[in-house]
C-alpha cells in the first residue's frame, strides 16, 4: 500500500524526550501540566491541574458545570480504564415533562438541558485514586488564573459577541460575568473570575482536619456535590430563556446530585494493524471508531489523501454512525458492543461499501433486532464545523464543543481526557459561583423506545470520545474536540500514523475531512445526506472525484478541520507529543 507522502514542512516539530510530555487545546493548560511534571507530579496530577485550568482559560468550550470522559492507563496496567464523568438525567426529566412544555426536543441552551455535572467529581476521583499531590497544590494553578486573571482567547471573545444580545435581554448574570462594561470583551482582555476562585478555595478548605490525602479529596467531592451544586441548581429553577425562544425553569435538584458520583469502568477495544484501540462504551460514541477501524482493516487504500481512501473513510464512517444513531445509548435498548463488532456483522456491513456515496442512513441489525431511528430533520441549516468552535445565535442555540488534553510521564502513566459542557453560553451564570451548568441532555430523544431516549437517572449518549492505543510497550493517547467530528478527525491522524508511517505532527498537520451524513447530536438534531466537509489542501482533483462519486462537498478552507493532540511512547522507549496548529491555540510541551 502506498500513501501520499507527508509534507516536508510541519507547523512545529514532533517533540521527543524521556522525561514527560503534555499536549492540549490551550497553551496554558499544557504549560500547567508540564509544570506539575517538572515538580515531581505524575501524569494524573498533571492532567487534573490542567483540567481545572481549562475551565478557566477555555470557558466557551468547557466549565465546572460540565462533564468528562477519559482513558486512564497507570504504568504497568495491561489495559486502560474509563474515567466516567458523564452525569445522568435528573429524576424529573421525563418525556412527559418536556412534552407538557410543548417541546419535541430538549433545548440546546438553558437549564432544562442540564444533567448532573460530572467533570469536577471525575477529576477529583482521578486525583484521589491515581494522583500523588495534595488537592490545594493541584488547584493552585486554576485558582491563580481565576483570581489574578488571564488573557481571553479570541474564540471565547467571539462566542460572547455572538450571544451578547441574549445576555443583555435575558441572561443578566451572564452579562455581568462576561460583559461588565456592557460590551463583549476584545481578544486578550485580561478577565478574572473571583467567584470561581473562592469555590476552588472552598474545595481545599473542606478537607481541613481530614486524616489523609484521600480523605481530604473525598471531603472536597462531598462539598462540591452536596453544597455547591445544589445552590447552582436552585438558581436555575427560576424560569429563564431557552434555545426554543421561551422561558422554562430548570429541573435538576439536590437529590439528583446526592445520588451520583463519578466512577471508573472497563474500556472496550478492537485490534487494528497490530494495535489495541480502547474507547468508552456505547453510552458514548466511542465504539463507532472501533467499528470504522474494523470496516477498513483489510482495505488496500486507507489513505485520506487519495480519492479511494478518502471515499472509503467517509463511507465506512457513515455506516458506523448510522449504527450509533440507531443503537447507542445508556438504556436497556442499546446494543452490546460485542454484537456490533463480531466478524459476521462487520462482514455484512463491509459488503455495503460501494463505489458511490450513499444517500441513505443505513443502520444494521447487530443483534437481530430491527433498528429504531428518530425522525430525520433536514430543515435547519447545519452550522459550520470548520473550526470546532461552538456556534450560537441570539436565542442561545449552540452546537457545542469541548477541550482535550493528553499527558504521559517518565514512569509510563498515560491519560487521554476530554472535558466538556458547562460552556459560558450553556445557561445563565450562577452569580455566587461564576460558572453555569451544562446542556448534555440535548442529546436524548423525546420518543420512548430508542436506545438514546430520555430515561430519568440514565446518561445521555455523549459525544466525548478520547482514545488510547497500546502495542506492547508502545502507547498513544489521543483525542480532539469537535462534537460529532471528534473521532472523525482522529481517524485520518491514526491511519496516517499507524499505516502511512507519518510522524505524529505530520499526521495532525495533514489535510483532513469528515462526513455530515449522520444525525447531529446537538440541538436541533439535523442530518445532511451525503454531506462531506473537506480541507482545500486535499487538492482540487481529489475533491472533484469525491463530488463525482456523489458526495455533497463543502470546502472549509486550508486549515480549518480538526483539533487533535496526542502524546505517546515509541518502541525505543522515547516519549513524544504533538498538537494541532489550527486556531493558533493548541500546544504540546515536553522534554
Amino acid at each position: 500500500m502506498t500513501f501520499t507522502p507527508p509534507a516536508s514542512f510541519t507547523t512545529r516539530p514532533t517533540l521527543r524526550g524521556t522525561f514527560g510530555m503534555s499536549a492540549s487545546t490551550h497553551w496554558t493548560a499544557t504549560a500547567t501540566a508540564q509544570a506539575v511534571l517538572e515538580r515531581g507530579g505524575n501524569a494524573f496530577d498533571a492532567a487534573c491541574a490542567a483540567g481545572f485550568v481549562l475551565h478557566v482559560v477555555e470557558p466557551h468550550l468547557n466549565g465546572p458545570g460540565g462533564d468528562l470522559v477519559a482513558l486512564v492507563r497507570p504504568a504497568g496496567a495491561s489495559e486502560p480504564s474509563v474515567l466516567m464523568g458523564q452525569g445522568p438525567a435528573p429524576a424529573a426529566a421525563t418525556v412527559e415533562h418536556f412534552h407538557g412544555r410543548g417541546l419535541d426536543l430538549v433545548p440546546g441552551a438553558g437549564g432544562l438541558a442540564a444533567t448532573v455535572p460530572g467533570g469536577v467529581d471525575a477529576w477529583l476521583l482521578l486525583l484521589r485514586d491515581h494522583g500523588t499531590w495534595e488537592l490545594g497544590d493541584v488547584l493552585a494553578f486554576a485558582t491563580g488564573y481565576a483570581r489574578d486573571g488571564h488573557p481571553l482567547v479570541a474564540g471565547a471573545a467571539a462566542t460572547i459577541g455572538r450571544v451578547a444580545d441574549l445576555f443583555r435581554a435575558h441572561w443578566s448574570s451572564s452579562k455581568d460575568r462576561w460583559m461588565p462594561t456592557g460590551e463583549p470583551p476584545a481578544p486578550d482582555t485580561v478577565v478574572r473570575n473571583p467567584a470561581w476562585a473562592d469555590v476552588l478555595d472552598s474545595l481545599t478548605a473542606a478537607g481541613t482536619g481530614a486524616i489523609d490525602r484521600e480523605s481530604r479529596i473525598d471531603a472536597a467531592r462531598e462539598h462540591w456535590m452536596t453544597e455547591v451544586l445544589p445552590r447552582a441548581a436552585t438558581f436555575l429553577r427560576e424560569p429563564h430563556r431557552h434555545a426554543d425562544g421561551r422561558d422554562h425553569p430548570g429541573i435538576l435538584d439536590a437529590e439528583d446530585l446526592a445520588s451520583w458520583r463519578a466512577t471508573f469502568e472497563p474500556a472496550v477495544s478492537v485490534s487494528f494493524r497490530g494495535w489495541d484501540v480502547f474507547k468508552a462504551g456505547a453510552w458514548s460514541q466511542g465504539p463507532a471508531l472501533l467499528q470504522t477501524l474494523r470496516l477498513i482493516e483489510d482495505a488496500d487504500d486507507v489513505d485520506p489523501g487519495s480519492a479511494d481512501g478518502a471515499h472509503l473513510l467517509l463511507e465506512a464512517q457513515k455506516l458506523a454512525y448510522a449504527d450509533r444513531d440507531a443503537w447507542f445509548g445508556d438504556t436497556d435498548d442499546a446494543v452490546s458492543v460485542e454484537a456490533l463488532l463480531t466478524d459476521e456483522y462487520i462482514a455484512a456491513r463491509r459488503a455495503l461499501l460501494g463505489a458511490d456515496a450513499s444517500l441513505d442512513l443505513r443502520p444494521g441489525s447487530p443483534d437481530g433486532r430491527e433498528p429504531v431511528l428518530p425522525a430525520l430533520r433536514t430543515t435547519h441549516a447545519v452550522a459550520s464545523g470548520s473550526t470546532g468552535e461552538p456556534t450560537v445565535d441570539r436565542s442561545g442555540q449552540t452546537r457545542g464543543d469541548t477541550c482535550h488534553l493528553d499527558v504521559i510521564d517518565r514512569w509510563g502513566n498515560a491519560i487521554s481526557a476530554t472535558p466538556s459542557g458547562g460552556w459560558l453560553q450553556s445557561s445563565p451564570t450562577i452569580p455566587e459561583f461564576g460558572f453555569c451548568l451544562g446542556t448534555r441532555l440535548q442529546m436524548v430523544w423525546l420518543e420512548p423506545g430508542h436506545p438514546a431516549s430520555l430515561v430519568p437517572g440514565r446518561r445521555p449518549r455523549t459525544t466525548l470520545t478520547p482514545t488510547l492505543l497500546t502495542r506492547g510497550d508502545e502507547v498513544i493517547a489521543i483525542g480532539s474536540p469537535g462534537g460529532d467530528q471528534q473521532d472523525q478527525w482522529q481517524l485520518p491522524v491514526l491511519v496516517r500514523m499507524l499505516v502511512g508511517g507519518y510522524s505524529p505532527q505530520q499526521a495532525i498537520d495533514a489535510p483532513t475531512l469528515h462526513t455530515t451524513a449522520l444525525v447531529d447530536s446537538f440541538w436541533p438534531r439535523t442530518w445532511s445526506p451525503a454531506g462531506a466537509v473537506v480541507e482545500d489542501r486535499l487538492g482540487d482533483d481529489l475533491i472533484a472525484e469525491l463530488e463525482r462519486r456523489g458526495h455533497r462537498v463543502r470546502r472549509a478552507g486550508d486549515w480549518a478541520l480538526g483539533r487533535v493532540s496526542a502524546v505517546g511512547r515509541d518502541a525505543e522507549g522515547l516519549l513524544w507529543a504533538a498538537a494541532n496548529p489550527r486556531g493558533a491555540q493548541g500546544y504540546a510541551a515536553g522534554r
